[in-house]
């Protein structure tokens, strides 16, 4: 005797023949992410224009790029829309405008006609830019706020873009430089160095400052107007040498009484992720379950 064979409606449907039905609602911040896409359009605007052969175009898109990079980290602190999302894409976009778009400028201006040596140089810049923005993002809540550890890559792709600026203004052939080679082999090790590279953010211009910070912005501004192109390279070669220096005689260390205060002082809340909501609905027995958002 053959048992009946019992009917199931659609809506009571075992979830195992159905599966688990997910939505995932993203919510970003648009403004802040629009402006680091922004870094990444001037990024791509100088691989393609080194590509082409126009070498000071690609130097300034650089420029642009660094401009793009700076305002989007203010616009997300004075909104308050900072987040992971933003933090990760920023480093993405940062790898394209100030690692492979300066390590393919250089490459392409100066560095092919050492060979293979010219190409590995290259990327050697592009690979140390790749794991300094790694190790900063790993250790953003235990640094210093007044120094960064080791060159950071924006300042790095810039003295590579006022180095084009330069070599052309004052009418010197990079082709085969060894000076360039130096300088870009010293800039990628500067940038995983532990070296600690004064960031000034502890300087607040809202505030009364003594006069002779006046004196000295006038001084640095008649300086550079002499002649821009080649003084800024000046200025911000001055300022990897110079890290670089008193890293290796160890001048200016951080004593240990300060890391370990600023390890403390970083006892912040974590970013609050944009990928936020997570809803999973599942049918058993005609009800739907809900679950909670993430």
């Amino acid at each position: 005797m053959s048992a009946t064979p019992t009917n199931y409606d659609s809506e009571n449907t075992a979830p195992e023949a159905k599966g688990l039905r997910k939505r995932v609602g993203m919510h970003i911040y648009i403004l802040p992410n629009l402006i680091t896409t922004m870094n990444m359009f001037f990024g791509f605007f100088a691989l393609i224009y080194a590509i082409r052969g126009e070498y000071q175009w690609s130097a300034y898109a650089i420029v642009g790029a660094a401009v793009f990079d700076l305002l989007d980290g203010r616009v997300a602190r004075m909104t308050r829309s900072e987040s992971k999302f933003g933090a990760e894409y920023d480093s993405l976009c940062d790898l394209v405008s100030f690692g492979v778009a300066p390590g393919i400028l250089l490459y392409l201006w100066a560095l092919q006609p050492f060979g293979r040596l010219g190409w590995l140089v290259s990327f050697v810049f592009t690979a140390c830019g790749a794991l300094r923005l790694a190790r900063f993002n790993v250790q953003s809540g235990v640094v210093e706020k007044a120094y960064f550890q080791g060159l950071p890559i924006p300042m790095a792709a810039g003295i590579v873009a006022s180095s084009v600026l330069a070599w052309t203004d004052l009418g010197w052939d990079p082709q085969q430089s060894h000076m360039l080679l130096g300088m870009t082999v010293l800039l990628a090790f500067v940038m995983v160095s532990n070296f600690r590279y004064r960031s000034f953010k502890d300087l607040d211009l809202r505030e009364r400052l003594p006069f002779l910070y006046l004196v000295l912005g006038v001084i640095v501004f008649a300086v550079i107007a002499i002649r821009p192109e080649v003084m800024l390279f000046v200025l911000f070669m001055t300022y990897a040498l110079l890290g670089a220096i008193f890293g290796v005689l160890g001048w200016g260390r951080n004593p240990r009484r300060r890391r370990l205060a600023a390890q403390q002082a970083a006892a912040k809340q974590p970013l609050e992720d944009d990928l936020h909501e997570l809803i999973e609905d599942t049918e058993l027995d005609g009800a739907e379950n809900d679950v909670d958002k993430k």
